[in-house]
């Protein structure tokens, strides 16, 4: 193991802690100036799907990416807690019915299944409805410029023309609207899983108020990694387990889903990963040795198991 293999893990395993315990405390019974109450089972929801689960790997690029700019962790994790909850809301609305019509997520029951669909439906519209008053708290920036530009880099990478968006496109290329419709598979990807992760990239580009030569690198190492993520999850799909996974495995094929691996073959898709290692490496190079544990974060999400 190397050392920034091994550093790695001790943090990741750390912005979970963190992030858990700040979930639980934004996710509180405890009201917030202008709110009036906060409803018991509404609450109970947003925290079953928001706590004791997950890698958290959104909010440690977010910590990450700041480290770099020597930013508070108590500031990126606002931001990876923000970050957190939109992906949270996101997992409850794909397991709907409606959407993808899965039983099971982090190997417990998906939240429409634990309670009702119109609980579920609430909850994830509570979830993304409080990561836009997270991510503009003073607390994270004293810079009132960096929370809005903070700000709009989360809605866009959440809507339409990011994860929203990639959703929808998804969904045409199964046919549900009618006639399957062709999917650009690495666009849908940009949008639908690589937006959020890109932005957790980014984020620390914009909290450190980098030149644009750090910006375009941790992007241009934010979209690879974001790619090397669904091409793993799209290989997981077809070699995995669903004791490991959390959920059922082989759900693309039923759905009939056009993917990398579908596009590519499995070995096509392995040997993209390794150009994706060796892309987000690269532009990880302007940083140095402070690139070390982004580097092996590459490493984990192309190797990840679950």
């Amino acid at each position: 193991m190397t050392t920034g293999t091994a550093e790695f893990s001790k943090r990741l395993d750390q912005t979970a802690e963190d992030t858990e315990a700040l979930l639980a405390k934004l996710l509180s019974d405890a009201t917030e100036s202008d709110e009036i109450v906060r409803p018991k089972r509404l609450i109970e929801a947003m925290r079953y799907s928001s706590l004791g689960g997950g890698k958290r790997l959104r909010p440690f690029l977010a910590v990450e990416s700041a480290a770099v700019f020597g930013i508070s962790r108590e500031s990126a994790l606002l931001v990876g807690a923000a970050l957190e909850c939109i992906h949270c809301y996101s997992l409850i609305h794909d397991d709907l019915p409606a959407m993808d019509n899965s039983d099971l997520r982090r190997g417990r029951p998906t939240l429409h299944k634990a309670y009702d669909d119109a609980t579920a439906i609430l909850a994830g519209d509570a979830l993304l409805t409080i990561a836009f008053d997270i991510i503009t708290r003073d607390a994270i920036h004293r810079d009132a410029q960096v929370r809005l530009l903070l700000t709009r880099a989360l809605a866009r990478a959440s809507g339409i023309g990011g994860m929203a968006g990639g959703q929808i496109l998804d969904l045409a290329g199964e046919g549900r609207f009618g006639d399957r419709e062709p999917v650009d598979v690495a666009r849908v990807q940009q949008m639908k899983t690589g937006a959020l992760l890109r932005f957790g990239c980014i984020a620390g580009a914009i909290l450190g108020q980098a030149s644009q030569k750090e910006y375009q690198a941790l992007d241009d190492y934010g979209k690879a990694l974001g790619e090397a993520f669904q091409i793993a999850d799209d290989l997981l799909d077809v070699e995995g387990d669903a004791a490991a996974l959390g959920k059922p495995a082989g759900a693309d094929a039923a759905l009939g889903k056009t993917t990398f691996v579908t596009q590519l073959g499995i070995d096509g898709a392995k040997q993209r990963v390794r150009d994706l290692l060796a892309r987000a490496d690269a532009a990880l190079s302007v940083f140095g040795d402070r690139g070390d544990v982004l580097r092996a974060a590459a490493r984990f999400v192309a190797e990840r198991k679950n």
